[in-house]
This record gives C-alpha cells, sequence and structure tokens, in this order.
C-alpha cells in the first residue's frame, strides 16, 4: 500500500481507487487467479494418469484388475460430481488423521465415532491447529487436488478407453506378426496411436475441468470466487473502504478470466490436434495431406 493510503477517508476518486485496489485483500484476490492456475496446472496431469491407469486396468486380462478398472469408470461417472468433490476431502481427511491416530495413540480408550463427531487425539490432528495458516491452506489445496482428479480421471479413463477401441485392428495385428508380444503393441503401437482420437474428448475435459474450478469454494479453499464475494459485498462505514454492492463487477472479471482462459486453451489444443494428426489415417490427416498437395 502506497504512503498516500494511510487515511482512505480523506481520498477521493482515482486516488481512492488506487488505494482500494492495491489493499492486502486485494493481493489475496489477485493470487488466487494463481490457485485456480496451479489446480489447473496440477489436477490435469494427476487425472491423467488416473484416467490412463482407469483405462488400462478395463483392457487388463486380470478379472479382479478388469472388474476394477470398470468399477471406478462406471461408479464415478453415474454419481454426480458434486457429491464426490465433498466426500473425498472428508473421507481422505478422516481416513488420513484415523491412520495417524492409530499410530500416535495406540493407549486411546475413547470411541472415534461419538454420533455425528469423528474424534481423535490431539496429536493425530492433521494439521495441526498449531500449523500456520499457509499449511492449513496447502493440505486443502492437495485433498481438493485429490478430489478433482479422482472425478475427472474417470471421465479420461473413459475417452482413453474408447481411444484405444478406436485404433485401427489392423495396426495391432500386424504388430503382432512382426512377432511383439501383447505389452510391446500396447507401449508401442496402441498408446502412440491413441492420442489422436482420444484428444477431441480430453480437449473437453480440459473445458470443463477448467469450468469446475470454482467448486473450490465449497471445498473451503479461498479461491477467486470466495475473494469475490467477500470483497464486492457492500461495506458499510465500518471498514476502512466503504462502498455498494460491487459483485457484479468483480463476478464480470472472473467471466473475462475463464473467457481469456477458454480461448488460450482452444489454440494450444488446436495446435496440438494438428502436430498429433500429421500423418494419421485420420480424416484430420488425410486433409493435411490434400492441402499439402
Amino acid at each position: 500500500m502506497f504512503d498516500s493510503c494511510v487515511d482512505p477517508k480523506t481520498l477521493e476518486g482515482l486516488a481512492w481507487l488506487l488505494c482500494y485496489l492495491t489493499t492486502g485483500k486485494q493481493f489475496l484476490f489477485y493470487m488466487s487467479f494463481g490457485t485456480v492456475l496451479l489446480l489447473i496446472l496440477v489436477t490435469a496431469p494427476v487425472a491423467l494418469a488416473f484416467g490412463f491407469g482407469g483405462a488400462l486396468a478395463a483392457r487388463a486380462s486380470f478379472l479382479p484388475l478388469r472388474i476394477f478398472g470398470r468399477a471406478y469408470t462406471a461408479m464415478v461417472r453415474g454419481v454426480p460430481d458434486i457429491l464426490f468433490f465433498l466426500f473425498v476431502p472428508i473421507a481422505m481427511d478422516q481416513g488420513i488423521e484415523l491412520l495417524r491416530h492409530k499410530i500416535k495413540c495406540p493407549d486411546w480408550d475413547q470411541p472415534i465415532r461419538q454420533g455425528a463427531d469423528f474424534v481423535v487425539c490431539a496429536a493425530a490432528k492433521m494439521p495441526q491447529s498449531s500449523s500456520p495458516q499457509w499449511v492449513h491452506e496447502i493440505y486443502g489445496f492437495w485433498l481438493a487436488v485429490a478430489a478433482f482428479a479422482i472425478v475427472f480421471g474417470a471421465f479420461a479413463a473413459n475417452v482413453l478407453s474408447g481411444a484405444m477401441q478406436a485404433v485401427p485392428r489392423a495396426q495391432l495385428e500386424t504388430a503382432e506378426a512382426y512377432g511383439m508380444s501383447p505389452r510391446q503393441v500396447t507401449r508401442r503401437v496402441l498408446i502412440p496411436q491413441m492420442w489422436v482420437y482420444a484428444l477431441p474428448g480430453l480437449s473437453n475435459l480440459w473445458m470443463i475441468l477448467l469450468k469446475a474450478t470454482p467448486l473450490l469454494f465449497l471445498l473451503g479453499v479461498e479461491d477467486i470466487v470466495y475473494w469475490a464475494r467477500e470483497l464486492g459485498a457492500q461495506k458499510s462505514q465500518a471498514f476502512e473502504y466503504p462502498h455498494p454492492d460491487w459483485r457484479v463487477w468483480y463476478f464480470l472479471a472472473l467471466l473475462f478470466f475463464y473467457l481469456a482462459m477458454t480461448k488460450i486453451s482452444e489454440t494450444v489444443l488446436k495446435r496440438i490436434t494438428a502436430r498429433l494428426s500429421r500423418g494419421q489415417a485420420t480424416m484430420a490427416g488425410e486433409a493435411m495431406r490434400k492441402a499439402a498437395v
């Protein structure tokens, strides 16, 4: 904050607005955009890994593994996303605390479930009540990443499974005829070829993930939606910078942010699609060959 912003009541016009936009809470609002971007950049590869594992599990010859892969995909896709977004962080948090409780407090003689309460010893709490605020925020952030990854991983598994089936069978049979083992066929032919078929579905998932980031607000993470509601709400004279209800302006800023992210994503995904389609026996690859001629 500038030195001239010490007494906001003496300011007017642009000077007042400049001081208002450079307060500590406003900088937390600006930093929350980084939280959203970090969530996307971390969740996307983790969800893709979940999806890749689920797709391979659904094709496995080992029956229990195949059942697990198909059950994971069907169950998560068949349950409303909001339930998983609320259930996974709670379940993981209580699971971690229960494990720590068994290790750190073996002599505990009270029930852990006491009505609707989940009670563990103080040493098992995660994170500790004495931990700084940033530890609580990082812990909540990673619980949110787990929830997003599990949900979107199931959808990615379905997309990748369909992409694997779309790879022409003749290519796999040719690889087998050259003496490749099933694992070599999967690793050297199936997986490299499937990406061009999976990219349209994965692109849609990326857009859905981008639009789902406001759900961080429901998980207790102070994201852009939280700060837009907090800072935009009407402030009385009891506050340093009183103002009327400005939520419409804050949410308008979020609108432009998400539209910009969508445009950037479309441009990047278009280039990736063109790169993967080059030389492939697909409609996009055929169009590129004709354009080259």
